[in-house]
């Protein structure tokens, strides 16, 4: 991008932020903040409130209640236009009839920039989305990743100081997402610019974001870093939507949860003051035993095995516990894998320190 653009982006603070639509509420007085620079993800299912949240910052979704400001400015009152940020949507939104440089330019021609600097920004964004030499064609003629690279570009070329982002990467196969993820991870580093994502695909949040807000039924269920929410959600919910985990339901006495006739050890969590609990663990810090004699370990829990899948880099073992639970075992391929089949017994063992204990919803 140009020399002229600034080397941070806004921060964005909210509160008490709601949104209702006659009785119904879908954004519940949520606070949060996006710090200058910082690629900030939104994470949650269908309903849950992140792309309203999203489109309040935006301006295109009035606020019912609540304060909105980017850097100090309250901009809850403002038209999309007066709030200098670019957004990117799912589907695209390109001029079919425009060129690719064309449809760049556009919010530029719209802001009156003279023609000799439009020219210079539109290099710039085709550049650092790697589509220079695809300028003349018009959309039609792209595949949906480089269609959704001009549409960064229209987003980013005029240096707003936001940049939203709205599923950007839903419309597109896997193998694209995850190479256009490392696009966007290496553009939000280039520029500087604070993003605001919305998804609702765990593993893309825990690549692109510096941290995410996971939402559910209007309401931020807990903010952290990529690490920190995996390693310490803090409810069922959490754990259970980022990333997989392998729960174990008992009741915790003296400091130790009781299930499945033994009685666990977990350090991490916040041990709730309520006696139905729940032991999380993430499956690959589960390790699998073969055979019915019991291993030497502080936590161990007998199952038989249901079935293993095999991914080439790993293999997933699913095994029932004696209370007939379901839990996960993901063992990396590049170890020892111990032979087991259908309804083998076999002992599960973890960590103390790898297990999390919070309240059974």
């Amino acid at each position: 991008m140009s020399d002229d653009h600034p080397p941070h982006g806004a921060a964005i603070r909210l509160r008490g932020l709601t949104k209702r639509y006659g009785s119904v509420t879908a954004v519940d007085a949520i606070d949060l903040d996006a710090r200058p620079g910082e690629f900030l993800t939104m994470l949650g299912p269908s309903g849950s409130g992140k792309t309203t949240t999203l489109n309040m910052i935006a301006g295109f979704v009035d606020v019912t209640e609540g304060e909105l400001t980017i850097d100090g400015d309250d901009v809850a009152n403002l038209p999309p236009n007066k709030r200098n940020i670019g957004m990117v949507f799912q589907h695209y939104a390109l001029f079919p009839h425009m060129s690719v440089a064309d449809n760049v330019e556009y919010p530029l021609r719209q802001r009156g920039i003279g023609k000799t600097q439009r020219a210079t920004m539109v290099a710039d964004a085709l550049r650092t989305v790697g589509l220079e030499h695809l300028g003349r064609r018009k959309p039609k003629e792209l595949s949906g990743g480089q269609q959704q690279r001009v549409a960064l570009a229209r987003a980013m070329v005029y240096n707003p100081r936001v940049l939203l982002m709205d599923e950007p990467l839903g419309a597109l196969d896997k193998k694209l997402r995850d190479t256009l993820q490392l696009e966007i991870k290496r553009i939000h580093a280039e520029l500087g610019t604070t993003f605001v994502y919305v998804t609702h695909d765990q593993d893309e949040a825990l690549v692109l974001s510096d941290r995410i807000a996971v939402f559910n039924d209007g309401r931020i269920q807990q903010i952290g870093t990529p690490s920190e929410l995996y390693e310490y959600p803090n409810s069922l919910f959490v754990a259970q939507f980022l990333g997989e985990s392998s729960l174990f339901e008992g009741t915790l006495e003296g400091g130790r949860v009781h299930t499945n006739g033994r009685a666990l050890t977990a350090t991490r969590g916040d041990h709730p003051d309520t006696q139905n609990v729940t032991v999380i663990v993430r499956p690959e810090r589960i390790c699998l035993h073969a055979g019915d004699g019991e291993p030497a370990a502080e936590n161990a829990v007998p199952g038989r095995v249901i079935q293993h899948i095999y991914f080439g880099n790993a293999r997933k073992v699913e095994v029932r516990l004696t209370d007939g639970t379901t839990v996960l075992v993901r063992e990396s391929a590049t170890g020892t894998l111990v032979p087991v089949h259908a309804d083998d017994p076999v002992w599960l063992t973890f960590r103390a320190q790898d297990a999390s204990v919070l309240a059974t919803a």
